[in-house]
């Protein structure tokens, strides 16, 4: 069983920048790939970028790639996902996810986090 808790949402101006962290439950979270997916309003959920358990392999939705990176500390149980250049149709609520598969970190994850909002402003 893993508990994800996302922060570090809120409402920035296009072409700035947020961080957000996804802090897990557990001693073992270097077992499992991370994952963030948003869901934007109106629009189905999607993914955005996913990160194997060692942090070596990344994967990017390629409408992000470029300005988002995905990240983790293993030490601290924490995935994070920096935005850079944000723009308005980046505005969603983001969800962090975990799945032991990497396989199915990008698309049928386990484990899923409450979400937090992301405004970006034109």
């Amino acid at each position: 069983q893993v508990q994800l808790v996302e922060s570090g949402g809120g409402l920035v101006q296009a072409g700035n920048s947020l961080r957000l962290s996804c802090a897990a439950s557990g001693r073992t979270f270097s077992s499992y790939a991370m994952g963030w997916f948003r869901q934007g309003p109106g629009k189905e959920r999607e993914f955005v970028a996913a990160i194997r358990r060692t942090g070596g392999i990344t994967y990017y939705a390629e409408s992000v790639k470029g300005r988002f990176t995905i990240s983790r500390d293993n030490a601290e149980n924490t995935v994070y996902l920096q935005m850079n250049t944000l723009k308005p149709e980046d505005t969603a609520v983001y969800y962090c996810a975990a799945a032991l598969n990497p396989n199915d970190v990008r698309t049928t994850p386990t484990y899923w986090g409450q979400g937090t909002q992301v405004t970006v402003s034109s």
